[in-house]
């Protein structure tokens, strides 16, 4: 299905890009999160008429993210989870948590921004954690697991 982007979308496009995908995809996930729509004639006609608006609100997207992003930098996220004497964690921290630490610290941060390049943490120890405010702004937040105290 040909879809018109109406936002930057990461390893498919940018803003106004004619691109081909699948249909679930598609209708699945671009259309109804305002992503993208039908490269119809109409439909490329009137984003035609509307890019500079789109591209306005895109710019204050980008920024408010940089913003935050700067906030982000360097900081670090304590979690406190049960522990063996060995030092691996029962169970694990998940980018659940890190998201959950990171409202603590009064930042707005979904779980899918999260993202762990290992998978879950399972062991005691401090571990560089990436934080996606948006497709262009990429921030390393620094997780320290400590034991809980029992």
């Amino acid at each position: 299905m040909q879809v018109i982007l109406l936002e930057k979308v990461a390893n498919l496009g940018n803003l106004g890009d004619v691109v081909k995908v699948k249909d679930g995809f598609a209708r699945n996930f671009l259309i109804p999160t305002k992503q993208a729509r039908r490269a119809t004639e109409s439909a490329i006609k009137e984003f035609e008429a509307r890019r500079a608006e789109l591209e306005k609100s895109a710019a204050e997207k980008l920024a408010a993210a940089q913003a935050v992003g700067d906030k982000l930098a360097g900081k670090t996220v304590t979690i406190a989870q049960k522990a063996g004497v060995d030092g691996r964690l029962f169970g694990s921290v998940t980018n659940a948590d890190v998201a959950d630490g990171l409202k603590a610290l009064g930042f707005e941060v979904a779980k899918s921004q999260v993202r762990m390049p290992n998978g879950p943490l399972k062991a005691l120890g401090e571990f560089p954690v990436s934080v996606v405010t948006h497709t262009d702004v990429v921030v390393e937040v620094t997780v320290h697991v400590v034991p809980a105290a029992a």
